[in-house]
């Protein structure tokens, strides 16, 4: 049977873009809906940084403010965005069928044959030579493995945003308790100037230069100290800046007192539970385990063989079909890939189930360690602290009357202050360790409803 020039060419272009057309994407199930959580995550990395409408924190920022803020300024978290996306466009490749390009080649047969130039030419479309064109149950299997690890990437960005929140809250309340030491030690610095007015008062009554001499002793010990302090709170807010991505010295206002106590789940069992069943670093093992069971299963299917089929024409004389099968004939490299995807996957499941143990000793740890921090704080607050200004109040009026010394005076003034400092690290640790629970739960803990055990009432420092 012969056919014309233009006919073949037609036959030749059709086969082709059959060919092409086949092309399709074996994407497992559940990449739709993936890809839809990228799509919302990635709203507000639409536009580039330079471009974003970031909006500055108010005069008095809230510890709400600033993680407004560094969710969409933080360089690290909107990496790891890109590579969750990053991570869902192998997806597609890895799922992408035929997996090889499309090789035409073109042959002309010399011949002292009295033959036309035409049917002297042999036209072949086949896949690559370089590259087997695999089944497509290897390469939506393939896929599998490719969703897990995007699952696996977007996971990891949730959990990078709580370590942030984390990062965040700390810094912030350190921040605090920070502007809390300098307003302490400011009061401190003006209590001893009374003190050494008091001293020069009683110097030219006839009284002993000695208590003016360590009134002013401590009066410049604690001059220094507050400027110390000073320095500090300036340090950590450029660091905080630098957190939110702002100029190192931009203003930023501390707190005006220690930040209000947050409610705690009083139920430590369900925050146990919590934390074993929303986090998503152990989410993203749970992925990772998925991933190589899904891998192993792929390792497997290299015993399967590869065909790769073939077509051309030469001239009007002929048109032919055919296939090339590519046997499985490395048998150890097979053997040893299973082999390896077997052990990955133990591994995996070791890490999850340890993953899952340790993530329940943390959770308890840190709920001990907040609830002693609450017990300490309502007993300084409620017992420690009204006594050590009892003392510092009685001090005061048997110094007047010479019934102390200067030395027991000063001594009882470090008591209260060392009490109200003692007060405010207690309710700090308190808050920094919710911020740690919130991190490995992975849940804002106001979410989670129930009465929580009510912390001290707290007062403002005198």
């Amino acid at each position: 049977m012969t056919i014309p020039k233009l006919d073949a060419l037609r036959w030749l272009v059709a086969a082709a873009t059959a060919t092409m057309v086949a092309g399709c994407s074996l994407r497992p199930e559940g990449a739709d809906d993936e890809e839809a959580k990228i799509a919302r995550a990635g709203e507000i990395y639409a536009h580039p940084f330079e471009r974003r409408a970031i909006p500055d924190l108010p005069p008095q920022p809230t510890w709400r403010d600033l993680l407004s803020r560094q969710f969409l300024a933080n360089g690290d978290l909107e990496a790891a965005f890109h590579g969750w996306k990053a991570a869902m466009a192998r997806v597609s490749m890895a799922s992408g069928w035929p997996n090889t390009n499309l090789s035409l080649s073109f042959e002309y047969m010399f011949s002292p044959q009295r033959m036309k130039a035409w049917d002297r030419t042999t036209v072949r479309v086949a896949p690559d030579d370089r590259q087997s064109l695999s089944l497509p149950t290897k390469l939506s299997q393939a896929g599998k493995v490719a969703l897990a690890e995007a699952r696996s990437a977007g996971l990891r960005f949730e959990q990078l945003k709580f370590e942030l929140q984390q990062e965040v809250l700390s810094a912030w309340l350190d921040f605090a308790l920070m502007a809390e030491e300098t307003r302490i030690g400011r009061d401190n610095v003006e209590l001893l100037k009374l003190l050494v007015d008091a001293a020069e008062a009683r110097l030219r009554a006839g009284a002993h230069q000695q208590d003016l001499l360590k009134a002013q002793l401590q009066y410049r010990m604690a001059e220094n100290e507050l400027a110390t302090m000073e320095s500090r709170l300036k340090s950590m807010a450029a660091m905080l800046n630098g957190m939110l991505a702002r100029s190192p010295d931009a203003p930023l206002a501390p707190p005006a007192t220690i930040p209000a106590p947050r409610p705690m789940p009083a139920d430590d069992w369900r925050m146990i539970a919590v934390a074993v069943d929303r986090n998503k670093e152990l989410a993203a093992l749970a992925q990772q385990v998925q991933g190589r069971r899904d891998a192993l299963e792929l390792a497997r299917m290299a015993w399967l063989p590869d065909i790769n089929p073939m077509a051309g024409f030469r001239g009007g004389v002929e048109q032919f079909l055919g296939a090339m099968v590519t046997l499985p004939a490395a048998v150890p490299m097979i053997r040893g890939t299973i082999d390896e995807a077997g052990a990955m996957l133990q591994a995996s499941e070791a890490m999850l189930r340890q993953g899952r143990l340790d993530r329940a000793g943390q959770v308890i740890a840190v709920l001990l360690a907040a609830r002693d921090a609450q017990r300490q704080a309502h007993v300084l607050e409620e017992v420690i602290l009204p006594k050590a200004q009892q003392l510092l109040a009685a001090s005061r009026q048997a110094y007047a009357g010479g019934g102390v010394s200067f030395v027991e005076l000063i001594d009882s003034q470090r008591t209260l202050l060392d009490a109200r400092l003692m007060v405010a690290r207690a309710r700090i640790a308190r808050e920094k360790r919710l911020a740690e629970l919130e991190c490995l739960t992975c849940v804002d803990l106001e979410t989670l409803g129930g009465p929580a055990t009510q912390p001290a009432t707290t007062r403002s420092s005198p």
